[in-house]
């Protein structure tokens, strides 16, 4: 059987990370992929105490949001981030 692969979890509006399988992260209550959504696709990437509503997803979903240029830098950093993944997600060997 296959180990599952390790990802750097990482909440968008606390700043919490965690390297975790998907399913611990799942079991723990997080909103990400694959489990959540997709990878390389915007949605809420939030631990298990955090919600949704100060994510980039629902900037975005909400109309606060209608170019990158309304963006924040920290909401630029999550969009790079997520168009990344999971390259942008998984840890580095050494």
């Amino acid at each position: 059987m296959e180990k599952e692969q390790k990802l750097i979890h990482i909440c968008e509006v606390c700043g919490k990370a965690k390297i975790m399988t998907s399913e611990q992260a799942f079991n723990e209550g997080w909103d990400y992929p694959p489990r959540m959504g997709s990878f390389g696709i915007v949605s809420p990437r939030t631990c298990g105490d955090c919600g949704m509503m100060e994510t980039l997803w629902w900037a975005l979903q909400s109309g606060a949001i209608k170019s990158v240029e309304d963006m924040t830098d920290d909401q630029k950093v999550v969009l790079a981030r997520i168009q990344n993944e999971p390259a942008s997600i998984t840890p580095r060997e050494g």
